[in-house]
């Protein structure tokens, strides 16, 4: 009887070692974990769990302007607004009329009522970026909208249907309304490279490039500065774009002028962000809506092929005449004047005018269309 006792003590003993083993082991490796998922979680900069429904970005993680640059920031947005109202004037882009440029488009506002923030979608001027935001507002988790395959703009329009121009001035009486400008020729060159140059194969501006190559690539004009390229040349897409402008076709959302596609003259903005000062303008936006633990500013889709956008700039705007280049500046005068941008930088890479005998722009013999 001793030795049974004794052996069933042995045994219970032996369990409770065992436990203990296995709890010492694994006290480590949960902690190990936990300080993981924490540190995870701070990457996303999310937290998991919140009464408000949306993701909220965790306060060690928010990034705020000290109260100098806050009032920094609103003296520059200031100055910015005052020398669009001037150039509004000045041009008298601020009157009524029949045209693209006197007619108040509505078309690309998404209107967050919820959070009473309104913004002018301007494609190739961070619209990735704040595209992502605004479907975060609209009750997307940020880890869907990093796994989906659908397009964020489409999902975007499913929580934010288009406004007319009464229902959008009756929000905007207690929203902040914003655009983010960005020097029109670099917005130009970046949309030619996304939807021209890489454009995803059997889409449609895969074919508006195809149909482009077709029209132009064997024309006197432009055959020295062809390529070899399925896609059009730079010289070639410009030429396209300067058709289209002439005969007063459609101009493509990626590649309209701003002015014309958001109206800043005809339609109230609070504020105007820039691409190039834009880690400093989102972060005073964010602070001025109250959305710092909701929105982070993170930039997204920075560009395709890890250039720099000085060198971009002269590779490809170098390829231009002069001529071809203040046409280009023709259609985009608005952009560059209202937002405060200058010409000149981009004029200093032109080719001389008889560096291509006879080289012209925009006089294609037809406009080339999506086959």
């Amino acid at each position: 009887m001793k030795l049974n006792k004794s052996n069933a003590n042995c045994r219970v003993r032996r369990y409770l070692l065992i436990f203990t083993a296995l709890s010492l082991l694994l006290l480590p490796l949960s902690l190990i974990y936990l300080v993981w998922n924490e540190q995870l979680q701070k990457i996303k900069g999310y937290e998991i769990n919140n009464e408000t429904g949306l993701p909220l970005i965790p306060d060690y993680a928010v990034q705020t302007l000290s109260l100098e640059e806050m009032q920094e920031m609103s003296v520059r947005m200031e100055a910015r607004l005052e020398r669009l109202r001037d150039k509004c004037s000045e041009y008298g882009l601020d009157v009524l009329g029949h045209d693209s440029w006197h007619t108040p488009n509505t078309w690309e506002f998404l209107v967050n009522k919820k959070y009473h923030i309104i913004w002018c979608n301007v494609f190739k001027a961070a619209s990735s970026s704040w595209m992502f935001n605004f479907n975060v507002l609209a009750g997307y988790t940020p880890s869907y909208l990093h796994k989906t395959k659908k397009i964020l703009l489409n999902l975007a329009r499913e929580r934010y249907p288009r406004v007319t121009l009464q229902e959008l001035r009756e929000a905007q009486n207690d929203s902040i309304t914003f655009i983010i400008a960005r020097n029109p020729f670099e917005r130009l060159l970046s949309a030619y490279r996304d939807k021209i140059v890489f454009a995803l194969p059997y889409s449609f501006h895969d074919k508006l490039g195809r149909s482009i190559v077709r029209t132009y690539r064997k024309k006197p004009k432009l055959i020295a500065r062809a390529g070899n390229t399925k896609y059009p040349s730079f010289p070639e897409f410009v030429h396209w774009l300067l058709d289209q402008v002439k005969r007063g076709n459609y101009i493509d959302m990626h590649f309209v002028s701003s002015t014309s596609f958001c109206t800043p003259c005809l339609i109230r903005f609070d504020m105007i962000l820039k691409f190039e000062s834009l880690a400093e303008d989102q972060l005073y936006l964010i602070e001025k809506t109250g959305l710092k633990r909701v929105i982070a500013p993170v930039w997204r889709n920075m560009g395709k092929g890890g250039r720099k956008t000085q060198e971009l700039q002269q590779q490809f705007y170098s390829q231009l005449t002069r001529q071809e280049m203040m046409s280009l500046y023709e259609y985009y005068q608005f952009d560059f004047d209202l937002f405060g941008y200058d010409v000149k930088e981009h004029l200093k890479y032109a080719r001389a005018d008889d560096a291509l005998d006879g080289d012209g722009a925009g006089d294609g013999d037809a406009a080339a269309s999506v086959a």
